[in-house]
């Protein structure tokens, strides 16, 4: 036998044992999203964080594999399929309640945990927020339910603007946002007009379009497409002079003028520890769906400088981050 055969069989002997102990032992996570890898870039170190405190370290003794929609819904059926087909050991279905449909409706078996800004009730995720039953448990964040709060942001922050709503119509979500969005105007003795967008040129053509209506305030709807444009957008909003509200923090410190929601890496690193803790055994739909705990007003002087503004004091001393 040849000297370098010797030497492979040595290696291979003292090696396969604990190699094969690594591979057997390593839990699998697909982490299902409606959204992008870009989007979503900023809040997965929280969710693996939340991973480790409950004792889980990537490529120690789990591995992450990602299938993202980048915003085409009509694509989470058959992505979902194909993850539930892999025999992963769990499921974290993120970026809206589509996910978390069609990750429930791939796998009855396979736990998964929802980060979605939808109610799954009324999704028809979970039976119940404090006992989900099933497969399913997670972190919902509420989102769209504050789209009245982020009119009157918008309200505040221009008195007499025209005030506008961007929504998704491939998002199930978008009419009852809009609904919510036209009580609150309607209650505020205000006019809404909706624009409609689901491609990034749609986007791109209803912020232009803005760009000549004056006193106007945009506000973003609560998305998980428009969340995966968090750096497009601000730069969109700015270039065509557009005051403009956001639903979540991140598009605020990339640039955007005001943002109002849920923290989300907060809730990212929550959804984390859940699924540590039914990697390490417990049941999902034992564990209560969780809320958010806090809701942050971020505001931008330098945004609101280049556009002009001057930001009202009742909005200031309300803030929760002032970025200057």
């Amino acid at each position: 036998m040849r000297r370098r055969e010797v030497l492979i069989g040595v290696m291979a002997t003292a090696m396969s044992p604990s190699v094969r102990a690594q591979t057997a032992t390593r839990k699998r996570i697909a982490f299902l999203s409606s959204g992008s890898a870009e989007g979503w870039a900023p809040l997965l170190p929280a969710f693996k964080m939340g991973l480790r405190e409950a004792g889980y370290v990537e490529g120690d003794n789990f591995v992450l594999e990602y299938s993202w929609a980048g915003g085409n819904y009509d694509r989470l059926p058959e992505l979902a399929a194909e993850v539930a087909q892999k025999k992963v050991d769990l499921i974290v279905a993120a970026g809206g309640g589509l996910a978390g449909r069609a990750a429930k409706n791939a796998t009855s078996t396979i736990p998964i945990v929802l980060i979605v800004g939808d109610d799954p009730v009324r999704f028809g995720l979970v039976r119940d927020l404090a006992r989900p039953g099933e497969n399913v448990t997670g972190v919902t964040l509420f989102i769209d339910v504050l789209t009245p709060k982020r009119l009157e942001v918008a309200s505040e922050l221009i008195p007499n603007a025209a005030l506008v709503l961007l929504a998704n119509p491939q998002n199930p979500n978008a009419a009852s946002e809009a609904a919510r969005a036209q009580e609150a105007a309607q209650r505020r003795g205000r006019e809404l007009r909706i624009l409609q967008a689901s491609t990034l040129a749609e986007v791109e053509a209803a912020v232009a379009g803005l760009s000549t209506q004056r006193g106007t305030v945009l506000m973003i709807g609560t998305d998980p497409f428009f969340f995966a444009l968090n750096n497009i957008l601000p730069r969109l909003a700015s270039r065509h002079g557009v005051p403009t509200v956001y639903f979540q923090r991140q598009f605020a410190l990339v640039g955007g003028l005001i943002s109002y929601g849920a923290t989300l890496t907060e809730e990212h690193r929550l959804a984390g520890v859940y699924a540590g803790r039914i990697l390490s055994g417990e049941k999902a739909g034992d564990l209560p769906i969780l809320q958010p705990s806090r809701f942050e007003l971020v505001i931008n002087l330098n945004t609101a400088k280049a556009l002009g503004l001057t930001i009202p004091p009742t909005l200031l001393a309300r803030a929760d981050e002032v970025i200057e």
